[in-house]
C-alpha cells in the first residue's frame, strides 16, 4: 500500500482520524490556549531563506557529530512519554530507528518501554532522560540504574518544575498511569482499530518504575531541584550530561560553568510555559552567549527539513524531534516512521540545494537567513 505521508502534516492528519482523541490531544496539546505552540510556528516562518543559484550543490552532504561520534543524520529522537500509546511497540520502533540511523534515542524517564530493553534494541544508541522529582531519592535511584544499563549520556530536563496545564488533555480526563473510565470507554470504542490492538497488548504503563518502594506521580512537585542538585548529578555521573528546557542566555552561561557537557533550547514542545519565547528565535542569542564550540542542541516545534536547517543556520549543533514521529506511527506504524524519516532527509537536502549549501556546517549556513520584512 502506498503511504500518505508526504510531510508532518499528513501523519499528524492520519493520526487525528485514527488515534483516539484523549491520546491524540495528549500527544498534540499545548500548555494554555497553545498561543506558545502558535508563537513557535510564527517564529520559523519569520525566518526566510535566500535562495542561491549556480552554485555546484550536486554533491550534499547530512552529516553530522554528537560529542565527536559521526550520526546517520542530523536529527535525533527527542525523549517522549507513553509513546506506545501512539501505536503498540512504539518505543521499539524508535529504537530500531535509533540504531539504524545511529542516533540518539531520547528515552523518557516515563517512558512506557523499560530503560534496559531500549538501549539493547537501540545499539547503544540511547541517552537516557531524567525527571528531578520529590525529594530526588527515586530520581538518583534511576541514576544509578541507567549507569548500569550502559547508557553513557543523561539529559536532565529542567523545565518542568511542575507539570503545565494542557486543557485539551485535562478535557479527557488524561492521567499516568492510565486510567479507563466512561468517557474513555466511548472514546476507545469509536476508535477500535488503535483499541483493539491495545487491549491485545495491554494498557500502556510507565515502564521505569518497577522498583521496589519508588512509585512515580506524574504530578508530584519537581521545583526542589537547584543548582546543588546539579553539582551533586554531575558529581555522580561520570559520563555526558545534558540540560534540556533553556531558554535563557544567563541560564546557559551559569550550566556551561557548572561543568554541563551539553545545553539543549527547548520550551518542551510549548508544553510548559504558554507564554515563554519562541525557542528558535533565543537560539542565535544563546549560540552567541556560549561560542562558536559549545556543544548546543535544540527541540521544539521543527515540522520539516526547512525547519531543521533553519535551525542549524541559528547556531544548533544538533536538533531532535517529538511528536511528528509519534503522529507517523500512529499514521502506518513503523512503515510510517520510516516514510517520515526519509521525507525529513530529502527535505533537509532539497533545502540545502536550494540556498547554495553542501552541507549543515556553520560556514556553509552563513548568511542565509533573514527575517520577514528585512532587505538586502
Amino acid at each position: 500500500m502506498a503511504s500518505g505521508i508526504h510531510s508532518s502534516a499528513d501523519a499528524r492528519r492520519i493520526a487525528r482520524r485514527r488515534l483516539p482523541w484523549m491520546v491524540f490531544d495528549y500527544i498534540d496539546g499545548a500548555a494554555g490556549a497553545e498561543t506558545g505552540a502558535a508563537r513557535n510556528r510564527a517564529a520559523f516562518d519569520a525566518l526566510e531563506f535566500r535562495p542561491r543559484i549556480l552554485r555546484d550543490v550536486s554533491q550534499r552532504s547530512l552529516a553530522s557529530s554528537l560529542f565527536s561520534q559521526p550520526t546517520g543524520a542530523p536529527f535525533g529522537i527527542s525523549p517522549m512519554g507513553m509513546c506506545n500509546l501512539s501505536g503498540v511497540g512504539a518505543d521499539l520502533m524508535l529504537a530500531r530507528l535509533a540504531a539504524r540511523e545511529k542516533v540518539p534515542l531520547g528515552v523518557s524517564t516515563v517512558a512506557s518501554t523499560a530503560m534496559e530493553p531500549l538501549i539493547e534494541t537501540a545499539e547503544g544508541h540511547a541517552w537516557f532522560q531524567l525527571y528531578f522529582s520529590g525529594d530526588g531519592t527515586g530520581t538518583f535511584k534511576l541514576v544509578e540504574r541507567a549507569k548500569a544499563a550502559g547508557y553513557q549520556t543523561i539529559v536532565l530536563t529542567v523545565d518542568v518544575p511542575e507539570v503545565g496545564r494542557r486543557p485539551r488533555e485535562l478535557r479527557h480526563g488524561f492521567t499516568m498511569p492510565f486510567k479507563i473510565g466512561p468517557k474513555q470507554f466511548i472514546d476507545f470504542a469509536l476508535h477500535p482499530r488503535w483499541s483493539l490492538a491495545a487491549l491485545f497488548k495491554g494498557r500502556p504503563q510507565m515502564a521505569n518504575f518497577d522498583m521496589e518502594g519508588f512509585d512515580f506521580d506524574r504530578t508530584e512537585s519537581r521545583a526542589r531541584a537547584d543548582f546543588d542538585t546539579l553539582k551533586r548529578l554531575r558529581d555522580m555521573w561520570p559520563g555526558k550530561l545534558v540540560v534540556k528546557g533553556v531558554l535563557s542566555t544567563e541560564d546557559a552561561l551559569l550550566l556551561r560553568d557548572a561543568g554541563v557537557d551539553a545545553i539543549q533550547v527547548s520550551s518542551h514542545g510549548a508544553r510548559q510555559l504558554e507564554s515563554a519565547p519562541a525557542p528558535i528565535a533565543m537560539l542565535a542569542e544563546i549560540r552567541a552567549a556560549l561560542g562558536p564550540d559549545f556543544p548546543l542542541f535544540f527541540d521544539s516545534g521543527l515540522r520539516s527539513g526547512e525547519d531543521i536547517v533553519k535551525a542549524y543556520a541559528q547556531g544548533a549543533g544538533f536538533t531532535f524531534l517529538g511528536r511528528i514521529l509519534q503522529f507517523a506511527i500512529a499514521a502506518e506504524g513503523e512503515e510510517g516512521l520510516q516514510k517520515l524519516w526519509q521525507v525529513l532527509r530529502d527535505e533537509v537536502s532539497i533545502t540545502l540545494a536550494q540556498i547554495g549549501a553542501r552541507e549543515l556546517s556553520p560556514h556553509a549556513l552563513a548568511d542565509v537567513l533573514r527575517k520577514t520584512g528585512q532587505h538586502n
